[in-house]
């Protein structure tokens, strides 16, 4: 499995579960538990996809300095900060659900690794 295709079924896979949790999770508890499920499941995508993006350009750049990273993860890490700062704040999301909308990105790497693994590829 190629980056690109690793990236693009882990985008697909997150936003599928994110998208039926959050309906699960809207029926159970109220759309607030639904926003922040989907929110979580969207901030997490679009965080991995970044991550994605900065190491494509390293790569092809030849390797970057550890300084670039450690400046990248800040910014990434306060963009999602400040996103759920505003989330929460507003009431939009709940946060049980904005962290169970995060946890679906990293265990659908953990299981397609595992996959991969298993199949020898």
């Amino acid at each position: 499995m190629t980056p690109g295709e690793l990236t693009a079924r882990v985008t697909f896979d997150t936003c599928a579960v994110s998208a039926v949790l959050a309906a699960l999770g809207g029926l159970v508890a109220g759309a607030s538990v639904a926003g922040g499920v989907l929110a979580g499941g969207a901030l997490a995508v679009l965080s991995f996809r970044w991550l994605v993006a900065r190491a494509a350009i390293v790569t092809a750049a030849g390797g970057a300095p550890v300084s670039a990273w450690v400046i990248g993860a800040g910014l990434r890490f306060a963009a999602c900060t400040v996103a759920c700062a505003i989330l929460l704040k507003t009431g939009w999301a709940d946060p049980i659900g904005l962290v169970a909308g995060f946890t679906v990105l990293p265990c659908d790497v953990v299981v397609r690794g595992l996959a991969s693994a298993r199949s020898g590829a």
